[in-house]
């Protein structure tokens, strides 16, 4: 089964993309957050990535 990108439920501190991110990539999630803080304060153009995804992005399907 193919890996697919969602923002995450249960790891998420505003939007999900981060933990999403972490999820998708097997890393931990401070470190997903650590750069995505780096790059919006240092790059400016990645914030809007940012919500781009959150906007964009499907929400990880509820377990039942």
């Amino acid at each position: 089964m193919a890996k697919k990108f969602y923002l995450s439920r249960k790891d998420k501190k505003i939007g999900g993309v981060c933990g999403g991110l972490a999820e998708y990539f097997d890393v931990d999630p401070f470190m997903v957050r650590l750069v995505v803080f780096c790059a919006v304060f240092f790059g400016g153009v990645s914030l809007w990535i940012y919500v781009l995804v959150w906007l964009l992005a499907p929400k990880e399907p509820e377990i039942l």
